[in-house]
Formats: structure tokens, C-alpha cells, sequence
């Protein structure tokens, strides 16, 4: 398959998150905001992934039905390695490398990480969602004040 024939059966918001990726020059597909992802899964155009740890999973919040394979492990966010093969494999069912796949992090930079290592490995549709589930840090050292999943009140939920 073409990568225009790829990219005409996006939907619209990503063919736009795509355009722009490429004009500056991201490594991977784009990025969408945690509004735009959550009607992307809600249609079934697009499959939810976190990249968080286990730990921020549990003891923050994670959106229901999302699939979970962490860019970092532990306390100490070490890298993991089998990062993209677990990917793959939690992805099979879905199209495996050709799945529409959107990442979400804590506020949007490792996941960014985690779709540009993604495309290098060959996944064709991989997004970032920007500003995470929790959002960036403000002047007072707290997150979810101007944005991220939470800040926007998607459904998300607590073990």
C-alpha cells in the first residue's frame, strides 16, 4: 500500500496532525490533543496506548480500555528495552505495525519518544497525544491546572 493511499484513509484530524508533522520534520506521524484522541478511540479509529510506568498507572489514573506498554519502568523511569516489541505484540489484533496507534505519557515528552523510536522500528501511524494525561507543570510545581487528559475531564479512572 502507498503512503497516500495510507494517509487518505486517516481520518481528517490526523491526515492534519500528519501534514504538520512533516513540515516539521517530526520523526513520527504528529500529534493530537487528549479531545481529538479520545473521540479517535470512542470511533475506533485509533487504538490508546500508555507508555507511563505501572506505578503512575496505578496511583495517578488511566483511561479505561487503554493498552499499556511502558516506555520506562520503575521509580527511576529506566528505559525498557522490549519497548517496541511488546508494542507490536500488544497490537497484533489491531494491525499490528499498521495500526493507528496513539501514545500517551505524563504530559506528552516520552511519549513523544516513544512514537519516534515506534516509526524508526516501521509503525507507520503512530501519534503522540500532547499534553498527557496530567499535563506540564505549572509555576506552582502542579500539573492539570491549563491541560493534559484530566484537565480536559476525559474518562479515566483509578485502580
Amino acid at each position: 500500500m502507498s503512503l497516500e493511499v495510507e494517509t487518505l484513509a486517516l481520518p481528517a484530524a490526523l491526515e492534519q496532525a500528519q501534514t504538520l508533522a512533516e513540515q516539521q520534520n517530526l520523526p513520527f506521524a504528529g500529534g493530537v490533543v487528549p479531545p481529538v484522541a479520545w473521540q479517535l478511540v470512542q470511533r475506533h479509529e485509533a487504538v490508546l496506548v500508555d507508555v507511563r510506568s505501572s506505578e503512575e498507572r496505578k496511583f495517578v489514573g488511566h483511561v479505561p480500555g487503554s493498552l499499556h506498554v511502558p516506555w520506562a519502568t520503575g521509580t527511576a523511569l529506566t528505559r525498557n528495552p522490549r519497548f517496541v516489541r511488546e508494542l507490536e505484540a500488544k497490537l497484533a489484533k489491531d494491525g499490528g505495525k499498521d495500526a493507528v496507534v496513539l501514545l500517551l505519557c505524563r504530559s506528552g515528552k516520552r511519549s513523544a519518544l516513544a512514537a519516534e523510536a515506534a516509526a524508526k522500528a516501521g509503525f507507520s501511524h503512530v501519534f503522540n497525544v500532547l499534553e498527557g494525561f496530567e499535563g506540564e507543570i505549572d509555576t506552582d510545581q502542579h500539573r492539570g491546572v491549563a491541560d493534559g487528559w484530566r484537565f480536559h475531564r476525559l474518562p479515566w479512572i483509578q485502580d
